[in-house]
This record gives C-alpha cells, structure tokens and sequence, in this order.
C-alpha cells in the first residue's frame, strides 16, 4: 500500500476541500484507474495517446464516476509508448508539455508514477513541481529511499529545477512495530520538516476500497485510513499556504521603495 493507494486517495481528499484535481495514472497496469472507477479496458484513448501527440488532454480525461477528480487513464497500452517514446523528440518532456495546454483548470495535478525509474517516470518527475514519497516503515524502503534521493538530485539538477521533495509520508505504519518506530525515528532526524506529520495506518477498509473502483472516503468515509488521508490533504495544504506567504513576503522585501 504505497503511490497508488496514496495518489488516489489523496486526490478524493483534495476534492473534498473543493479543489479541482487531476489525477494522471502513468503506470501501464492502470491501477490508479481501475481505482478511481475507470474501466481502463474500456477507454476510447488513454494517456499513451497524450504521450505520443494523438490527443489533448481535456479529450483523453474522463470524470471518475466514484469520485469528483479527473482521470488521465491507463492501460496496457502505455507500455508500447515506453518504446515509441525513445524514438521521439523531446522525449522526457511531452507529459509536461501536454498539461501545459491546460493551464488553470485545475489545482492539483497527482501523478502516479510506474514504481521503477523508466522513461515514463522520467516523464512525470520532469512534469512535477513536488515529489510526495509514500513510504513504508521497514529497512529496505529506507535503503530504496536514499537511492530516489539521488534520482532527484540528478533530475533537478539536469532537466528540471523546479522539483523538489514536497514531502516523504508514512504508510502501513504499526506503532506496536519496533522496526517501524525505529525507520520513523530514522526519517524524522534526517529529513525533519520533510516529513508529514500525518502517518497512514494499516487499515482493512483502506486495502479494499480499489477492488470497488473507490477511494476510501467513498468506500468507507469513518475508517482510519479515510480520515488519514484527509488530514494528509489538509497537512499538505497548510504548508503550501506557508510557501505562498513565505514567497510573497520576500517578493515585498526584495522590491524596491515607492514614494
């Protein structure tokens, strides 16, 4: 329970504070459509025909019948465009390329990524402004953890400055579990403010919302995973109110003196 579960349910959160979201499922098994309530095997086009140039965004997108956010579906079909897409120009940038045809319609764009580095990932980390790493509590994921932070380092640093760590979440988190307690402890002193807040129990409700094509505040609004999630939305929220004013306040302090 990770990126996907995360991305879903964070978008139906987002939506519920009355922002307008999009959710784009960039991985070919189409998890994050199937659990939105799209038939990825049902779609007339998916995000491989944004990807290659065969459609715009607002014709692909389809409204989640489960929920208020917009989908960018996927299915099988995406895995041809990790081939086609070697052999295209601008290669790296077409998914940002494509969302910037449509600017202002929506608050928030959550990309779910495939869980390996390939050339659609590359795709969504150059589109991004803010990386969201959901993150299980055990030693493996940690050692995952620092190789993804080099992955962005060398991203930023090459093909897009603006992307950053928005944040890292804790998810499946066991606090009667050692090993948990011990990787949070970990998290908490080496990434600090990085970290949410706001940790994802394991939760039942939460595991089966996707096999009903729901995120969980549809499926079960009053289960623990539902009401982590929404917080999380609000935890996220508030900081980027905090970025805003920071911004804002410099931009004051920086200008120059009119009388």
């Amino acid at each position: 329970m990770g990126k996907t579960t995360t991305a879903i349910n964070l978008a139906a959160s987002l939506v519920a504070t009355k922002r307008r979201v999009l959710l784009v499922d960039l991985d070919p098994q189409g998890n994050a459509t199937m659990g939105s309530g799209v038939d990825k095997n049902a779609v007339e086009q998916s995000i491989y025909d944004v990807l290659v140039e065969r459609a715009q965004v607002d014709r692909v997108a389809v409204t989640s019948p489960t929920a208020d956010y917009d989908v960018l579906p996927a299915n099988g079909d995406l895995t041809a465009a990790e081939v086609r897409l070697l052999d295209l120009d601008r290669r790296e940038q077409r998914l940002k390329q494509a969302l910037a045809q449509i600017p202002g319609r929506y608050d928030y764009v959550i990309i779910d990524c495939p869980p390996s580095l390939n050339m659609l990932t590359l795709n969504g980390l150059v589109a991004a402004n803010g990386l969201i790493i959901p993150m299980q509590c055990e030693y493996y994921a940690l050692e995952g953890l620092s190789a993804l932070m080099d992955t962005v380092g060398q991203i930023s640093a090459s093909v897009n400055p603006e992307l950053r760590i928005e944040g890292i979440v804790r998810t499946m988190y066991d606090p009667r579990n050692s090993l948990t307690n011990d990787v949070s402890k970990q998290l908490s002193t080496h990434f600090a403010d990085r970290l949410y807040r706001t940790v994802i129990p394991r939760n039942v409700r939460l595991a089966e919302a996707p096999s009903h094509g729901l995120p969980a505040l549809h499926y079960d609004k009053q289960s623990k995973g539902a009401i982590a999630y929404l917080t999380l939305a609000g935890e996220m929220l508030r900081r980027q109110k905090q970025v805003d004013q920071s911004s804002a306040e410099a931009s004051v302090a920086g200008s120059p003196n009119v009388s």
